[in-house]
Order: C-alpha cells, then structure tokens, then sequence
C-alpha cells in the first residue's frame, strides 16, 4: 500500500505529511516520489524512495509510469503540479485498470481549471462573481492582466495607464484582461476543498495570503469566514471532482463580495498549512481509497493558525554531480 508523489520538487512538508499518515494505517506503507531530477529535488531526498522520470509531455511517460507504480506496489498517485493535470485526467483509465488510483478529477472539469476562461464561465454558473473583463481595445485603468493558461504568477501585469499597455499585451491572444481587485480594500484567499469520491465537498478551509513568493504563499493564516459557507452552498456538489482541489478567491473587507479567479485541481503549496490546522486530506485519501471509507463533511480544523515559511537545508553526503 504505497503512495507516489510526482514532481516531488520541493514540497517536503507534504512528503513527511504523506509520510505520517500512511504508517498510521500501514506499518510496511511507503511514500514514494518521482521528478525529472530527483537527486536535487529536496522533497524526493526525504521520501522512502524516490525515481527518475521523463517530463511528463514526452509520449512514453504515463506507460512507464504505469510500469513503475505496478512494480513497486503503488495504490495512490498525487500530481502537484499544472503541467501533470491533463495528461493525468487524460489517461487515468489507464491506471483504474491496474487497480491504481491516480487522484485527479475527469478530463472535463480539469480542462475548465486549466483554461481560465472556461474557469469564469464555470464560476457564473455557479452564482460566484468574478473580476469584471475589461475590453483591450477600450480599457480603463487600472487593469489587470494574465494568461489563460498561466501558472506561478507568471507572466501577470498591473497597468495602471495607456502608457504602460504596450502592443505585446494588446496582440497576445493569451491575455485575459479584467479589473484589478485592490489588495487595499480586498484580502486574497487561497481555499483548499477536498471532495470525495462522490464528488462532494467535505472540508473548506481558506488561507489568507499574507505574503508569497514565486507565486506560492510564504506567510497564511486559516480563517473561519464567509467564504465557507458561500463556497458550500455553490459548490457543495461537482461532478467529476475528486481529492484536493485550491480555489483563489478575493474578499472585500467592506462588503464582504466574494471575487473568484482560479481553481487548481491539486494539492497546493500552501496544503501544509490546512493539515496542520487538522484538515486531514491525506487521512481521507487514505481511508477514501485504500480501505473504502465513506467521508463525512468536517470542519474541524483550528481558526486563526499563522504559517510563517523559511528556507531549510536537505544535506546529501557523497554526491556524485
């Protein structure tokens, strides 16, 4: 009953959360993690094991993939990055078939959270308000602007006038542009869901964004707020939706307004912070998949918990480079 963690990178804190939770329940459980460069990838250095892999665009990654998680006897596969997604929906059949449950949602939902404006059009439908789209041929400022397909932060802008939109904005068709939400008079929100394998919530928890870096939250507090309950009401149900899915929200301070803008379907960098407030998503997992549990909803996890983030050393002795 091993559990594989791909593009481990630097994601210790959750392979030593995976860690605790599967000898819990199995005292020989493994976690194991897989990256394109294992040897420096601090998170593989502190699983059980850990495998050198192909980038996951290249055709003959998911076979042997597949190989690998048969031979070393994995049940359970956590992506934890965007690029994985897609492919992974796209190919979990073959995995289902093996008796092994790679835990992303189906191919459609995952499509709406890897294309941002299908992510808006799923928002309204669903009754949650997003930043208002801005036309780039008539803006008014300030304006916001990011890809549809963008991940980290990457590649986002801030134009505050018409001297700072140049053509490189006005003629990448990867651009959205919409108004930008004021950090003054909004709180930004990071929202881990989990949802079992019925498809249904059954834990919310936001984290304030206090501070990031590289697009991944560096200091975050959990809040028992509004969001909770208006999250529950609009999306206590989504089809094909399974395991930990991350929700960017804004909250007016003010009004209390709830502004939408992105849905991961994975774990996300800041996941630690809600497992150590108690959000036990990788218990469920575990109980869901492994031992087949039916999980009630909770939201028993501590309020107000600060995460403050610092870099850390792995030292690997001997290291041929």
């Amino acid at each position: 009953m091993n559990i594989l963690i791909t593009s481990a990178g630097r994601r210790v804190s959750l392979v030593r959360a995976f860690k605790k939770e599967i000898t819990n329940f199995f005292d020989d459980g493994k976690v194991f993690t897989a990256d394109m460069n294992p040897e420096q990838s601090p998170a593989c250095n502190v699983s059980d094991k850990y495998f050198k892999v192909r980038r996951v665009t290249d055709p003959r990654y998911t076979d042997e993939l597949l190989s690998l998680c048969i031979e070393n006897e994995i049940k359970i596969i956590i992506p934890t990055i965007d690029q994985e997604l897609q492919v992974f929906a796209d190919h979990k059949y073959l995995f289902d078939n093996s008796s092994i449950h790679l835990i992303i949602s189906c191919p459609s939902f995952v499509a709406n959270c890897r294309d941002k404006r299908k992510t808006n059009n799923f928002f309204l439908q669903n009754r949650i308000d997003i930043p208002v789209p801005i036309d780039k041929n008539n803006p008014s400022f300030p304006l916001f602007i990011k890809p549809y397909d963008g991940s980290l932060s990457l590649e986002t802008y801030l134009i505050n006038n018409d001297y700072e939109l140049t053509d490189y904005h006005r003629e990448n068709e990867r651009f959205m542009f919409m108004e930008y939400i004021d950090k003054k008079t909004n709180e930004e929100f990071t929202v881990d869901m989990y949802y079992g394998r019925d498809h249904s919530v059954k834990c919310i928890v936001p984290r304030k964004r206090i501070s990031v870096r590289a697009g991944e939250v560096s200091k975050g507090l959990t809040c028992r707020n509004v969001i909770v309950p208006f999250l529950k009401k609009r999306l206590e149900k989504i089809e094909g939706a399974v395991g930990c899915l991350t929700l960017q929200v804004f909250l007016n301070k003010d009004t209390q307004n709830i502004k939408a803008l992105e849905i991961n379907p994975r774990f996300g960098g800041g996941y630690p912070l809600s497992y150590a407030a108690g959000a036990n998503f990788i218990k469920w997992l575990i109980e869901e998949y492994l031992l087949s549990q039916e999980i009630s909803y909770s939201d028993n996890w501590e309020d107000n918990l600060l995460m403050l983030r610092y870099d850390d050393e792995i030292l690997i002795r001997d290291y041929k480079n």
